[in-house]
């Protein structure tokens, strides 16, 4: 048996102890109550916290570790694949938007060239689609000619209107000995740099924009390709498929030109909506 000034030291402890605990208590309720947010109006969050961070994870990654033909995100891409993993299902382009990660990434600077290729392709004003893309090592009269060809293919009886700009091959013998032989011109061809339409520049222009024929050029005037509305589709190529991006080989950079045709025409084509007005331009 303790005596009685132990027993009131031991009573003394158990009483601090118990004192500690319960102020230990105390303060964990209130910093448990801090970091809880307010009641707030409104409805509720659509998505969690760990949604939100997933989808930012899928943000700072490789579109190309989930098989996309582009180099940098948007949020178009992103809201698909978040869906298409089970991220955040339900989740929209318009909802991705506000999210922010960190610092832009760096690139460096130094690259070695491995070689170039010419994209010729025919975009269908109507639907937004690519109808035929030629990837080449050339741009020759004969390419253009192919492409051409193989676009009426698609459609042998139609009326064919062809927007151009003012590039030689696109005025070319070989691109109006196919026309006549196409739309059954009877009449004399004449020989280039001689007489008749294959003369020069300025007849062959002539027999192609002709208005009568089932299938016909349109050229932009000069130094106004922009007009062009197969641009803007350029612009969308050059945003989402190459810049940032390196390749290895010609081979994968045709390989990734024509998976982004696919995957455009798959996913994005649609008609652009024409805003120019025909106001004059201001500097």
């Amino acid at each position: 048996m303790l005596p009685p000034n132990a027993l009131a030291l031991l009573l003394v402890e158990q009483l601090a102890q118990q004192s500690l605990e319960l102020r230990e208590a105390q303060i964990e309720k209130l910093i448990l109550q801090a970091v809880q947010d307010a009641p707030r109006p409104g409805a509720p969050l659509t998505y969690t916290a760990e949604q939100q961070c997933g989808v930012i994870a899928l943000a700072v990654r490789k579109p190309s570790e989930f098989n996309l033909p582009i180099e940098m995100w948007t949020s178009r891409e992103l809201a698909q694949i978040a869906n298409r993993e089970r991220i955040a299902p339900g989740i929209s382009s318009r909802t991705v938007r506000p999210l922010r990660c960190g610092s832009p990434a760096l690139l460096e600077f130094e690259y070695r060239r491995h070689g170039t290729q010419t994209l010729i392709p025919t975009f269908e004003v109507a639907t937004g689609r690519i109808l035929v893309a030629h990837v080449g090592p050339t741009r020759t009269e004969a390419d253009f000619a192919h492409v051409v060809k193989a676009t009426v293919q698609t459609d042998p009886s139609a009326e064919w209107v062809f927007i151009a700009d003012q590039l030689n091959t696109h005025k070319s013998e070989t691109l109006v000995r196919f026309i006549a032989a196409h739309i059954g011109f009877d009449g004399q061809l004449g020989r280039k740099e001689h007489h008749g339409i294959l003369k020069n520049l300025a007849s062959r222009e002539s027999f192609l924009t002709d208005s009568a024929h089932r299938i016909r050029f349109v050229y932009t005037p000069k130094h106004c390709s922009w007009l062009n509305q197969i641009e803007i589709w350029f612009s969308i190529l050059s945003r989402k498929a190459l810049k940032h991006a390196s390749f290895a080989s010609l081979d994968e950079l045709r390989d990734r030109i024509l998976r982004f045709v696919e995957h455009f025409n798959r996913t994005m084509a649609k008609a652009f909506k024409w805003t120019y007005r025909g106001k004059a331009l201001h500097a």
